[in-house]
C-alpha cells in the first residue's frame, strides 16, 4: 500500500511538510507550505461514514508502521529469491532519503508497479527509482554490467521516470563485462547434469575476477591509459581457462573503444558512495537497503553450490555499502505464502504435479530476469526459521497470500526427519541429507474466496488469519505486511 496510490481524503490543514532533496554531495530540506493529506484506501464500492473512518484508521496505522522503522532499515529475501522484495521497497521508499543495493547484479529481477498500474522490471537500478525524491545508490558490493544499466535507465526515462541526478554508482563496484556472461554459459555447459541454474548474466565469473584480484572497478574507467592492459589480463585469463572462448587483439580493441564511450556516459553517476551513505547517516537521513536474491542463495548459508556468488543476508549490507553493523536497525524478511525456487538444488517442500502447476499458474511464477518457470511448493517453516536466525528479522512481509485462495486446504512444512525418523533440528548443509529427508506437515483449512480487495487484516477470512498467525507462532517473528496482489495498494499493514 504505497500511500501515494491511495485515495486522498482531504481534512483540515496540518503543519507544513518538508521535502528532503539530494544535491550532488549533500541533502537540503525544502519547506513546503501546503497541507499534508490524510490518505485512505481506494475502494470501488460506496462507503459509509463508519467504513471511511475504518480505512482512515488503517492508513494511519500503515503510516505509523512505516515511520517507526529505524534510520537504516533493510528488505531482504528469506527464501530462494523472487519473494516480492521490490514491491515493498517501492512502497517504503517514499519515506526514505536513500534506497541502496548492496550486492548481486542484474541477476536480481524486481517487478514493481507505479500508481497507474504500469509495470517495471528492474535489475540493477534500486526499486526506489519510482519515487522521485529518492536517491538510488548502487553500492560497492554490486557487480555492474554497464550496457544493461544504460538500457535500464533508457527504459525508465522512456516511461517518464527521471534518472538524472537520482542514481549513484559506487566507484568501488566491479565491472561485469559481456565476456563474463559468455564464460558463465561455458561454465554451466561444463557442469552437464550438475547445473547450478544461474541466470547466465555473468555474476559468478565477475565475482571470481574480484576475488582473484584481477577485476576491474568503476574507478578504473577514469584511467583509460591503463584500462586496456587490465582488460587484456582479464580476457587472456578467460581464454586460457575456456577452450570455447575466442580472444584476440580485435576483441580487446573493440571493448576498449566501447568502454571509452561508457566511461564518458557513466561519469555523472560515479560517486564515493561509502562517503555519501555515511555522511547521510551522520545527518540523520533515512536509508533503506534493498537485497537481491535471498538468504537460501547466500554463498555461505544457502544450498551450496546451488547459490549465488554474493551475500544476500544481513552481513552483505555492511560489506556491500561500507557501513558499520551498529547502525543497521530493522530488517524485514520477505517471504511468499508458499515457496519457489528456480534452477537446480534441493527443495524439500516442492509440490509436483497438478498442485505445483496450480501454484505456478495462479502466482504467475516465471522469472523476471530469465522467464524460466519456477518450481513451487508449500511454505517451508524450517528454512524460514533458519533465515530468521541468520538475519535477525524484526518483521516479515508475507507476500502472495491471495494465490493460496484456490486451495481447499493448505500445508505448512513444519519439521524435517531423516529416513530413520531422527529429527533434523535445523536446516542442514548436507545436500544428500536434504534430498532424502522427510518433511512433516501441518494441514490448515483454506478460505476458497478472493481476498485481493481486502485492505484490513480483520476483514480477511478466519482461515487466512489463522494461516498468518500460525506462521508467526512457528518462526517467532511478527508478520507486519501482507501482500494480496501485485499492485501498490494491495498490501495489508498490521
Amino acid at each position: 500500500m504505497n500511500l501515494s496510490s491511495l485515495t486522498t481524503l482531504q481534512t483540515n490543514p496540518l503543519p507544513t511538510t518538508r521535502r528532503r532533496v539530494f544535491y550532488g554531495t549533500h541533502f537540503r530540506t525544502d519547506v513546503l507550505s501546503r497541507p499534508r493529506d490524510v490518505v485512505v484506501c481506494s475502494s470501488v464500492k460506496p462507503v459509509s461514514a463508519s467504513s471511511l473512518t475504518a480505512v482512515a484508521e488503517s492508513a494511519s496505522q500503515a503510516l505509523s508502521r512505516i515511520e517507526s522503522l529505524s534510520q537504516v532499515s533493510g528488505v531482504l529475501g528469506s527464501q530462494w529469491g523472487d519473494e516480492g522484495k521490490g514491491k515493498l521497497v517501492d512502497i517504503l521508499a517514499k519515506h526514505f532519503d536513500i534506497v541502496a543495493r548492496c550486492q548481486g547484479g542484474a541477476n536480481a529481477g524486481h517487478t514493481i508497479y507505479n500508481a497507474e498500474g504500469k509495470k517495471f522490471a528492474l535489475h540493477l537500478v534500486p526499486s526506489g527509482i519510482l519515487n522521485e525524491e529518492t536517491l538510488c545508490v548502487i553500492g560497492n558490493g554490486v557487480v555492474v554490467h554497464l550496457p544493461g544499466l544504460f538500457q535500464e535507465i533508457d527504459g525508465l526515462e522512456s516511461k517518464g521516470v527521471s534518472c538524472k541526478g537520482r542514481i549513484l554508482v559506487s566507484d568501488r563496484a566491479h565491472l561485469l563485462f559481456d565476456f563474463h556472461q559468455e564464460v558463465d554459459g561455458l561454465r554451466e555447459s561444463e557442469l552437464a547434469k550438475s547445473l547450478i541454474g544461474t541466470t547466465k548474466r555473468g555474476i559468478g565469473p565477475c565475482y571470481s575476477s574480484k576475488v582473484v584480484r584481477n577485476g576491474i572497478r568503476v574507478c578504473d574507467l577514469r584511467h583509460m591509459d591503463t584500462f586496456p592492459e587490465k582488460l587484456d589480463v582479464l580476457l587472456s585469463d578467460a581464454a586460457s581457462r575456456f577452450r570455447g572462448f575466442n580472444y584476440g587483439p580485435d576483441m580487446l580493441r573493440e571493448e576498449v573503444e566501447k568502454y571509452k564511450r561508457y566511461a564518458e556516459r557513466l561519469e555523472p553517476f560515479i560517486a564515493d558512495t561509502v562517503y555519501v551513505i555515511n555522511e547521510a547517516i551522520s545527518q540523520k537521513k533515512k536509508i533503506l537497503v534493498e537485497g537481491g536474491q535471498a538468504t537460501m542463495l547466500d554463498i555461505d548459508f544457502g544450498t551450496y553450490p546451488f547459490v549465488t556468488s554474493s551475500s544476500p543476508s544481513a552481513g552483505g549490507i555492511c560489506t556491500g555499502l561500507g557501513i558499520a553493523p551498529r547502525v543497521v536497525g530493522d530488517l524485514i524478511g520477505v517471504v511468499k505464502a508458499y515457496t519457489t525456487r528456480v534452477g537446480s538444488g534441493p527443495f524439500p517442500t516442492e509440490l509436483l504435479g497438478e498442485g505445483g502447476d496450480l501454484l505456478r499458474s495462479a502466482g504467475q511464477e516465471f522469472g523476471t530476469t530469465t522467464g524460466r518457470p519456477r518450481r513451487c511448493g508449500w511454505l517451508d517453516i524450517v528454512a524460514l526459521k533458519y533465515c530468521c536466525q541468520i538475519n535477525g528479522f524484526s518483521a516479515l512481509n508475507l507476500t502472495k497470500l491471495d494465490v493460496l485462495s484456490e486451495f481447499p486446504e493448505i500445508r505448512l512444512g513444519v519439521s524435517y526427519k531423516q529416513i530413520d525418523g531422527t529429527p533434523v533440528k535445523s536446516f542442514p548443509s548436507d545436500l544428500n541429507l536434504l534430498e532424502q529427508l522427510n518433511v512433516e506437515y501441518e494441514v490448515l483449512p483454506g478460505w476458497k474466496c478472493d481476498i485481493s480487495s481486502v485492505r484490513n487484516y480483520s476483514d480477511l477470512p478466519k482461515a487466512a488469519r489463522q494461516y498468518v498467525e500460525r506462521i508467526e507462532e512457528l518462526v517467532g517473528v511478527p508478520v507486519h505486511y501482507i501482500g494480496i496482489g501485485p499492485g501498490r495498494d494491495a498490501l495489508i499493514f498490521r
